[in-house]
C-alpha cells in the first residue's frame, strides 16, 4: 500500500537532516524539492536518499546534463556543467531532484550512481555521448546516441548547429563517406504577412 505524500516542505527538512553537510542546499520550488550536493559528496549523498529510511528513493527515473555555459549572459557565475537527476520512492510516495556541478570545466567529472541504481547506466551514457560528461566508475561508458566516430558533443552550447561533418552513401566506394558540412549557417527570421487578401483569403 502506497503512502499519502508529505507536503514538499516536510520532505525538505527531511532530506537536509538526512543528508546533513553533504547538502549544499535543499530548496522548495513549485511544489518541488531540489537537492544540491558537492561533487565529492555526491555517490554517498545518492546512496544515502535510496537508503535513508524516511527517503528510500529506490528508484533513478531520470538524469541529464545541463550546460550552464551562457548563464553568464544573465548575470550568473558558476561551474558549466551539472548533473541533475530525479528520483522517485514508491514506497514513501515521495520525489526529487539532485542537483550535482562538475568542478572542472575542461574535464567535467562526477561519480557514477550505475551501481546504486541500474537506471543510470544508459542515462549516464547519453550525458557523456552528448554533453562530454565523464561519470567515473561507469562500467562502460561510450557513445549511445551519435555514431562511432563522432567528434565532440552535440548538446554543448558552444557546439555548431550544423555540426563538424556530414555523411553519405558513395556508390562508387560502396560505403557511406564523411565530409566537411556544405550547409552555411544562417539563422531564418520568419516573414509574417500582413496583407489584408493574401492568397485569395478574406
Amino acid at each position: 500500500m502506497t503512502s499519502v505524500a508529505i507536503r514538499p516542505e516536510q520532505l525538505q527538512g527531511v532530506i537536509a537532516a538526512a543528508l546533513g553537510d553533504k547538502a549544499r542546499s535543499v530548496t522548495v520550488a513549485l511544489d518541488e524539492v531540489t537537492v544540491v550536493v558537492p561533487a565529492q559528496a555526491y555517490l554517498e549523498a545518492m546512496q544515502m536518499l535510496r537508503d535513508h529510511a524516511q527517503c528510500r528513493f529506490e528508484q533513478l527515473i531520470d538524469l541529464c546534463g545541463i550546460d550552464y555555459s551562457t548563464y553568464g549572459d544573465v548575470g550568473t557565475d558558476g561551474a558549466r556543467y551539472a548533473v541533475v537527476s530525479h528520483l522517485l520512492s514508491v514506497s514513501l510516495n515521495q520525489r526529487v531532484r539532485v542537483k550535482v556541478f562538475c568542478p572542472d570545466d575542461d574535464f567535467p567529472v562526477v561519480a557514477s550512481v550505475a551501481e546504486l541504481w541500474n537506471s543510470a547506466n544508459w542515462y549516464e551514457r547519453e550525458a557523456f555521448d552528448l554533453f562530454g560528461i565523464v561519470f567515473d566508475g561507469h562500467n562502460d561508458l561510450r557513445r549511445i546516441l551519435t555514431d562511432y566516430g563522432f567528434i565532440g558533443h552535440p548538446f554543448r552550447k558552444d557546439f555548431p548547429l550544423s555540426g563538424h561533418v556530414e555523411m553519405r552513401y558513395d556508390p562508387e566506394l560502396r560505403r557511406v563517406v564523411y565530409e566537411p558540412v556544405t550547409i552555411e549557417p544562417r539563422e531564418i527570421t520568419p516573414r509574417i504577412i500582413r496583407e489584408d487578401k493574401y492568397g485569395g483569403l478574406h
